[in-house]
């Protein structure tokens, strides 16, 4: 003797889920043969926070696995791309620009 039991459907009476702030991608890289490059998040400004402190040299970042890319002074490869060294740590990511209908800063 077995019995069937169908899952209940759900309440449709359920609280809608918040909308999540406006948070940059996870991975995002500013080079264009990067799988991971998106002009028009870029174009908004990405600030990077990686260790505590302001980076304004990240090549690309992960914030996921936790680490950045940066290039590696002026050497370039023999293709004539700049090295990049990757460091590990603490990534936190946010739009510089805040988009349509946000509030406007009076100085």
């Amino acid at each position: 003797m077995t019995e069937e039991t169908t899952p209940a459907p759900a309440p449709t009476d359920a609280p809608a889920v918040p909308a999540s702030p406006d948070l940059p991608p996870d991975r995002l890289a500013i080079n264009p043969r990067s799988e991971y490059f998106d002009s028009d998040k870029l174009q908004r400004g990405v600030g990077i926070r990686f260790k505590g402190v302001v980076r304004t040299n990240v090549e690309e970042y992960c914030i996921s696995e936790g680490w950045v890319r940066v290039q590696a002074g002026k050497t370039m490869d023999r293709k004539g791309q700049p090295l990049t060294l990757k460091l590990n740590g603490p990534v936190e990511a946010w739009f510089e620009d805040l988009g349509e209908g946000a509030p406007v800063a009076k100085a």
